[in-house]
């Protein structure tokens, strides 16, 4: 059965008329079939059948015919505008992603934790481009599950997380842990104390991140080997407002130490359970890397142990 206009999709137009455009454009630049196919390396004969097929498909005539030189129609003009316009486009996106892929001066998407945006990972950036000074970064802070979300959906090539994820189609490593305190006002009972059992709170309200967040699943896995259920008195999305929420007061938390103390609070040493949050590199499983991601990627598993520090 033969395929009619009416019957083609937009896509399937795309398809159809996007192997033709460049021979298009050559022959309306040189207004003359033989020089474009000198120009584009083919016989005079195929490019004056591609044509021809081109306007067939169309429903519409492109070119005005004179011998071998042609010119424009009206249609062909308004068609050629476009096809000009979407072929540069095209070699604009295409010089983008050889530049975002040049070993040298290539871009990274790397997400990370916000609670490790302040000193860490202006620490690592650093420390990687002493060594590749014009690579280029994206950087993404956000939580666990959003990064994730974002490495498959493509728009992240590297993050660094917590809890280190365990998913077929992501690979992640280890990198390090970071101890977690519980973080209580300067006037509470437990004040004075360098140490504590997590047990002990387990009668506080607390202030602690909302659902969704690696840290919540942490503290409640934590809380229950503590033996009890936490009493949940605020959510919030980021920790500096956790511990401004503890230093007013209106209960505690457990929560990784600050980059800067913050006054009116006092950081505890959780010594039962043993309360750390381990972070890890992720990337997905199937995606070839570019050789700027494939560097950092090395660079930072060349910091195990060593992330936090």
């Amino acid at each position: 059965m033969q395929v009619t206009r009416a019957d083609i999709d937009a896509e399937s137009w795309a398809a159809l008329l996007t192997p033709r455009l460049a021979q298009f454009t050559a022959v309306a630049r040189h207004e003359h079939v033989t020089r474009a196919a000198r120009e584009l390396g083919v016989p005079q004969s195929t490019l004056s059948r591609a044509m021809a097929r081109l306007e067939e498909d169309l429903g519409v005539a492109l070119l005005a015919r004179r011998g071998r030189s042609v010119s424009l129609t009206p249609a062909g003009r308004t068609f050629w505008a476009s096809v000009e316009k979407a072929l540069a486009a095209v070699e604009q996106s295409a010089e983008a992603v050889r530049a975002d892929a040049d070993p040298a001066t290539g871009k990274v998407a790397f997400g990370f934790l916000h609670t490790l945006g302040s000193e860490t990972v202006p620490g690592l950036i650093r420390a990687f481009r002493a060594d590749h000074p014009r690579v280029r970064f994206a950087l993404v802070q956000n939580y666990g599950e959003a990064m994730l979300d974002r490495l498959r959906a493509g728009t992240l090539d590297l993050c660094l997380t917590s809890p280190v994820p365990d998913a077929p189609d992501l690979v992640a490593r280890r990198l390090d842990e970071q101890r977690l305190r519980l973080v209580v006002p300067d006037d509470h009972r437990l004040a004075r104390r360098k140490r504590v059992r997590l047990a002990e709170a387990a009668d506080e309200a607390f202030i602690t991140l909302e659902p969704g967040y690696g840290m919540r699943r942490i503290f409640e896995t934590l809380c229950a080997e503590a033996g009890f259920t936490p009493r949940i008195a605020f959510e919030g999305e980021e920790a500096e407002t956790l511990r401004g929420l503890v230093a007013a007061g209106l209960g505690v938390a457990l929560l990784p130490p600050p980059t800067v103390p913050r006054p009116g609070l006092v950081d505890l040493t959780v010594t039962a359970p043993r309360a750390v949050r381990e972070i890890g590199v992720a990337w997905p499983a199937d995606r070839p890397d570019t050789p700027p991601v494939a560097a950092f990627r090395t660079f930072l598993l060349t910091r195990r142990g060593r992330l936090l520090a």
